[in-house]
């Protein structure tokens, strides 16, 4: 009886610890745009935390928060300025020339034997002029697209502004909330903790710092060489070589790739091998010399570990997951080799050893 009835608690108990399990994570998948949130604001938080420090020795530290996130909110204001007014007018310039474009492939098509028998069969210029024709009428029908692109705006901008509200917070009064969490541990495990805080703070904040520099590097060569080879609107192109260097593993490829192709409209194909072959000396450069010199005193995370976290950070959050995927990983490793020199800690040192028996016994 006894036992019937202590197998019944177990299966209850059992059950009911799973259906606890199952809530919880539904409850994680209703609040996954807040936690991301969350999470975007702790990063920035911690990130920030380092000029903040900076600031603080010299001006108080609310003054010293204030001028920080002045100069954040004020990038994309800037870059804004850079990108939007050449976009528009390359945006109109197409539109204007697309017939003009299309009687440059007719002619080019016509002067090629094998394109002139692929025109015969398909009447590809043709189609491509009567497209053309088509595009000026079409600039009304991009009203609608232009109202959902605007909701989205919005709603960026709305995630964007109560991020930046979160970290606010986080980083003038989040420090003073872990500490006292912390401070309700035992002593030993007390000072551990406070050690994993400190170091995981230094490897975001130096790796955030080097992520910028190479990018910054990554722009700014970028800016140099197409100044040289000529190609207008270098200086919104390098920066968005600069945004796309700050993804990880594959980054830096696609800025290469879409300012390729921007150099197939400007001087084909002179440009273009110039740019392809600066591309691939240069990733090899940053791969190779920039990086492991920027990033060997920021975070120490294998090469392995890194495309396995930027995968997983991607497939849950996009590009934002992929950019977040190395500081966390580097947390991770950090938290990880603390408990394992905790655990290290809690083995007896004074196991006795006995000597191995001698030949002649």
């Amino acid at each position: 009886m006894a036992s019937g009835t202590v197998t019944a608690r177990v299966i209850l108990r059992s059950v009911l610890i799973v259906v606890a399990v199952v809530l919880v994570l539904y409850v994680i998948y209703l609040l996954r745009r807040p936690i991301t949130w969350l999470i975007v604001a702790a990063f920035i938080a911690v990130a920030l935390a380092g000029p903040v420090r900076l600031l603080e020795r010299r001006i108080p530290r609310g003054l010293a928060i204030a001028i920080v996130y002045l100069l954040l909110v004020l990038i994309p204001v800037v870059l804004g300025s850079l990108l939007i007014p050449p976009i528009v007018e390359q945006g109109n310039t197409l539109v204007n020339k697309a017939p003009q474009y299309a009687q440059d492939v007719s002619k080019f098509i016509t002067e090629n034997d094998t394109l002139r028998g692929l025109e015969r069969d398909y009447n590809i210029t043709g189609k491509l002029q009567e497209e053309a024709g088509k595009l000026p009428g079409r600039i009304g029908d991009a009203a609608g697209v232009l109202q959902d692109i605007g909701v989205g705006v919005v709603n960026s901008i709305f995630a964007g502004f109560t991020i930046l509200i979160l970290s606010v917070f986080m980083l003038a009064s989040g420090r003073g909330w872990i500490d006292r969490a912390i401070d309700l541990q035992p002593p030993a495990r007390r000072e551990r903790m406070h050690r994993v805080l400190e170091r995981t703070g230094k490897a975001v904040t130096s790796y955030v710092g080097g992520a910028l520099l190479q990018a910054t590097i990554a722009g700014v060569t970028t800016l140099i060489v197409l100044e040289i080879l000529g190609v207008p609107f270098a200086a919104p192109l390098a920066v968005l070589v600069f945004f796309f260097d700050l993804i990880p593993v594959v980054g830096a490829t696609l800025g290469a790739i879409l300012v390729g192709i921007v150099t197939l409209f400007v001087d084909f194909p002179v440009a273009t091998i110039v740019w392809i072959v600066y591309a691939l000396v240069y990733q090899q450069v940053e791969n190779y010399l920039i990086q492991p010199q920027i990033q060997k005193r920021a975070v120490a995370v294998q090469p392995f570990v890194v495309l396995v976290a930027v995968l997983f950070g991607s497939t849950l959050f996009g590009v934002l997951g992929a950019v977040l995927a190395i500081p966390v990983a580097a947390s991770i490793q950090i938290a990880v080799s603390e408990w394992f020199a905790w655990r290290r800690e809690q083995e007896p040192t004074g196991a006795v050893t006995l000597d191995p028996p001698s030949a002649g016994a």
